[in-house]
This record gives structure tokens, C-alpha cells and sequence, in this order.
């Protein structure tokens, strides 16, 4: 298979040495971990939707450190405004002048905790931040720093006092997955972590946010075959013919799971994407955005198990002779 260059020995210890320090921290959850990793590098957003305490808040904050990016929380609330997330102009008396105060949606590493909980008027406030990376307001616009990302959680138990997210806004989310629930080991382990003492306090950095934007340079690099793009096109296809859905996958879905794949096959040490990236990371690019008909809701259909009939269905793509 023909690739391009990509340096990976430099960056593949990079990155161990943030799974390290975060495995200090944030026990037995490598894959998410890595699934948070593949966002950033993709330089896109995740959804979280899990149950509180399983350690949503306490991962954020863990990569920020190991980052040493700035970290900023947005704890969302039915009467929280637009202007409490992005921020608002001020009259400086002495200047005589309006004056732009930044919101907390300004940082490098930001928690929307709760999304679900504010009104879609709030909602609606992050949608240029996720997509363009800035902010207008007052008719002027502010880019946010870089690195940006935004790691939003809801709970999936509590409907009182919520607000959907549309699918507009869905959409603007690389990926969505759960934290779940630790094995009993596991679990032992966080209690001996965090039973006497607070890892998270003693972390340090070990990398920068300048290191964040050349990572995300070299994973534009990560070589995909035309069969496998084309693989991902007809995935993304077959989501719009389906009969249990009434929504099916855009094309800004093929890009997501094609920028996705990069980025989840720099963290795996491989300067080039293989049908397995493809199909591990379909269910987490793909579940929310798309829609089940009441009809395949009604018949107990899900759309987990839709996902993966259309995996099952699509050809895999043989490459050099090679079937993965």
C-alpha cells in the first residue's frame, strides 16, 4: 500500500505519554480515551450522553491538563442566555466605549455540561462556535483560541426540565458515545486512586496546545485508499435508503467518518486508514445523526442494530489483495 510520509515515531510517543498520564487519573477507559483523542485530532467535538458520576467531568479536565490548554466549563441550566456562553459588550465609562467581555465558551478545552438542560435559544448560541470556531457578536467576530474543542454531556435518564438537541445541532458533534459503567476491578482500582488523594491535582502536562495543532496537521496526512473512501460513501449512502429510517447521514457525515478514521489511525500508530477504522468508528460518527421511523421504533428496531446491518451489508473493501 502506498502511503505518504507522516513521522509517526515522534508523535506515537506523544500521544502514549498522554494516555499515560491519563490513565493516573481516568481508570480503565481507554477507549474512550482514545475515542475523545481521535476527536481532538480530527479536530472536531464529542457527545457524551451517560449517567452523572461515571467521570465525564473528571476526563475533560484531565486532558486539558495533560494538555496544558485552558480549560473553561459551561454548566447549562434552563436560565441560562446566549450571551452567559459566548459572551456580551460592556460601556467602559472611562473610554467611553463598548467593551467585548469573552465568554467562558472562550477557552481551549471547553465542558458543556448538561447541554440538554438550557433552551434552544442557548443551544443555538454554540452552533458557530462548533462549526466555524468563533463567535459574532455586536456584528463583530472573535475567533476562538486554538486549540478549540468542546466535550458536551447530557443524561439520558432525565427528560423533565430538558430540551432535545435538533439535529442541526447534533450534527455539529464528530462523534457521540457513553462512558459506561466500570468493571468491578476497575472500580476496586478508582477507589484505591481516588479514596485518600485527588490524582487530578498532582497531573502535569505533558504536552502544549501548539503540540494539538501539529498533530492535527499530521492526521490530515493519514493516507486513505480510494476503496476505502468509496467504502465510506457507501455507507453513508445506505443510511438515506434504509427502511427503518426517516433521516439518513449528509455528506457532512462521509467527511466526519472520513476524518475521523485519520485520526483514529494516527492513535493506533498507522500513517494510513484501514477498513477496520471505518467500521469501529461508523456507530460513533453515524448514531446521531440520523432518525428512526415510528414504524421501526414501534417494531423495537434500534439504531445501534440499524448500524449494523447497513455494516453487514456493505462490502468491505479488499485492498492489494489484502481482505481486513
Amino acid at each position: 500500500m502506498r502511503v505518504k510520509s507522516v513521522p509517526l515515531d515522534e508523535w506515537n510517543s506523544e500521544l502514549e505519554s498522554i494516555r499515560s498520564n491519563l490513565r493516573n487519573v481516568v481508570v480503565g477507559k481507554e477507549e474512550v480515551v482514545r475515542l475523545v483523542l481521535t476527536a481532538l485530532l480530527a479536530n472536531g467535538h464529542c457527545l457524551i450522553e451517560d449517567v452523572p458520576g461515571v467521570g465525564k467531568t473528571l476526563l475533560v479536565k484531565a486532558i486539558a491538563k495533560s494538555l496544558g490548554c485552558e480549560f473553561k466549563r459551561i454548566q447549562f441550566t434552563p436560565d441560562l442566555l446566549p450571551s452567559d456562553v459566548t459572551g456580551l459588550s460592556i460601556y467602559n465609562q472611562k473610554s467611553q466605549e463598548f467593551e467585548f467581555r469573552p465568554g467562558p465558551i472562550f477557552g481551549q478545552i471547553v465542558l458543556a455540561d448538561e447541554i440538554n438542560r438550557t433552551s434552544p435559544k442557548t443551544q443555538a448560541a454554540l452552533l458557530e462556535a462548533l462549526e466555524e470556531q468563533s463567535v459574532t457578536a455586536d456584528g463583530h467576530t472573535y475567533l476562538l483560541p486554538s486549540p478549540f474543542f468542546v466535550l458536551a454531556t447530557e443524561n439520558p435518564i432525565e427528560f423533565e426540565g430538558t430540551f432535545p438537541l435538533p439535529e442541526a445541532q447534533l450534527d455539529r458533534f464528530l462523534l457521540k458515545f457513553g462512558m459506561g459503567y466500570p468493571s468491578v476491578d476497575d472500580e476496586l482500582e478508582i477507589l484505591r486512586h481516588h479514596g485518600t488523594k485527588t490524582p487530578l491535582e498532582s497531573m502535569t502536562a505533558v504536552a502544549s496546545p501548539a503540540d494539538v495543532v501539529r498533530w492535527r496537521k499530521v492526521t490530515r496526512e493519514v493516507h486513505v485508499e480510494d476503496e476505502i473512501a468509496r467504502y465510506i460513501v457507501h455507507i453513508v449512502q445506505a443510511t438515506r435508503k434504509h427502511a427503518n429510517l426517516v433521516l439518513g447521514a449528509s455528506p457532512r457525515a462521509s467527511l466526519a467518518l472520513y476524518r475521523s478514521a485519520q485520526a483514529f489511525a494516527f492513535t493506533a500508530g498507522r500513517n494510513y486508514v484501514v477498513p477496520d477504522d471505518v467500521r469501529h468508528l461508523t456507530p460513533y460518527v453515524l448514531v446521531h445523526r440520523m432518525m428512526l421511523s415510528a414504524e421501526a421504533r414501534l417494531s423495537g428496531h434500534s439504531m445501534e442494530g440499524t448500524i449494523g446491518d447497513i455494516l453487514s451489508k456493505t462490502r468491505i473493501p479488499s485492498l492489494h489483495g489484502v481482505s481486513y
